[in-house]
């Protein structure tokens, strides 16, 4: 029994170079898609973009956004062909049941909104994988090394005080 087709909605992104020829990087998407299995119901050019950091060497990209319709199995299969290809940057695969042919011709890029709030709003403190916090207080995670108490083993009263030169010896009693 052949699996039955679902609805996929494909972003793929193109190094900068393919800016300059966006129809030869939609027949790349088109034809990644067809080769294994699937039908394409849209292909267009959704957006070229600076990229928030450098991938493979690229810190602009072209994004190239497609709907299909494929077996569940051709999804594995066309992200291999982009982890090969030289071409493509990166693909992101995600179902898209829930849109019907207009709202998929309709899709246009949104624009960057990037809200600049107060340093004291916003969680942008590092945060050390395993939970440690890296902001003032909270748990600062793993041994520090020194001595810092709590695991002395008595109380700091039960020690004789320092001994300060500048001020006298107490005097001895008899």
């Amino acid at each position: 029994m052949a699996a039955a087709n679902k609805q996929y909605e494909a972003m793929f992104l193109f190094g900068s170079a393919a800016a300059a020829e966006v129809d030869k990087s939609i027949a790349t998407a088109r034809g990644i898609i067809e080769r294994h299995g699937g039908q394409v119901l849209v292909a267009k050019k959704w957006d070229e973009r600076k990229l928030l950091y450098e991938i493979k060497g690229n810190k602009r990209g072209l994004y190239i956004i497609t709907y299909f319709s494929a077996p569940g199995t051709a999804v594995a299969g066309i992200e291999r062909d982009v982890n090969l290809s030289e071409e493509v940057v990166r693909v992101l695969v995600t179902d898209a049941a829930h849109l019907n042919k207009d709202e998929m011709e309709k899709v246009e890029p949104q624009p960057i909104v990037r809200e600049e709030r107060p340093s004291w709003e916003r969680n942008d403190r590092y945060e050390r994988p395993g939970g440690g916090g890296g902001g003032y207080g909270g748990d600062r995670g793993g041994d520090r090394g020194g001595d810092r108490g709590g695991d002395r083993g008595d109380s700091r009263d039960s020690r004789p005080p320092r001994r300060d030169d500048r001020a006298p010896e107490p005097a001895a009693k008899d």
